[in-house]
């Protein structure tokens, strides 16, 4: 039985000291099972699976009625094996999505303009990219009249920390439909640009959205 292992040998105490990557096969699989028999441990158990489909390769396409047909393998330990098996394939066949490259200002107003255009409070979000420029994430930051002492730069970096992004693009809309920037709109983009010198994540621009048109703060030379 499995409490007659020596607790470094159990393999759920091993994948929770080293991680899964540090057990087996058989120790994987003897962790779906959960269990062997009155008469054969969960160890000698997974080994015969392995044992009897030739590894891995047999297994990740056997049907219920081949595992069921052995012995120790129930229907219930045979729909885990075969659910775990079918996360993997899916997995494996997973393609990462396209995502949105931002190479101009143009190209950041048009991901959110629709969006921002028509709303009647001023929503500040943050673009975080990786270093080929594609969003990573999209984070509003607060909904409210901007504000210095509301953009505190602690919360736009600490969202870009914790996305490992290489640089941002903030934008805020002006609710007005007037895209034109404030003083208060010039004074948060500095503060947030010094912010990101010091921790070495770049604020690329600050974009402001009016109704169907935008202004960029870089290209009118505040960044």
């Amino acid at each position: 039985m499995l409490k007659d292992v020596p607790l470094a040998d159990r393999p759920r105490e091993r994948m929770l000291e080293h991680g899964p990557s540090h057990l087996s096969n058989q120790e994987l699989i003897a962790i779906l099972l959960g269990s062997g028999s009155k008469n054969e441990s969960v160890m000698n158990l997974s080994q015969r699976l392995l044992i009897h489909f030739e590894g891995l390769d047999l297994l990740k396409d056997a049907t219920i009625e081949e595992l069921t047909a052995i012995k120790g393998i129930g229907t219930a330990k045979a729909v885990l094996i075969q659910a775990a098996l079918e996360i993997g394939k899916r997995i494996h066949q997973m393609k990462p999505p396209e995502r949105y490259v931002i190479r101009s200002p143009e190209d950041g107003a048009d991901f959110v303009m629709e969006e921002l255009r028509g709303l009647k409070q001023e929503h500040f979000i943050c673009l975080f990219l990786n270093t080929k420029n594609q969003v990573l994430h999209r984070q509003t930051i607060f909904i409210g009249s901007l504000n210095a002492s509301i953009v505190h730069p602690r919360e736009v970096y600490k969202e870009a920390v914790k996305r490992s992004a290489a640089s941002l693009i903030c934008i805020h809309n002006h609710p007005s439909g007037d895209p034109t920037p404030s003083q208060e709109d010039i004074n948060v983009t500095r503060r947030l640009a010094e912010s990101g010198k010091m921790i070495g994540i770049e604020l690329l621009d600050h974009l402001v959205i009016g109704d169907r048109k935008f202004v960029s703060l870089k290209e009118k030379g505040y960044l």
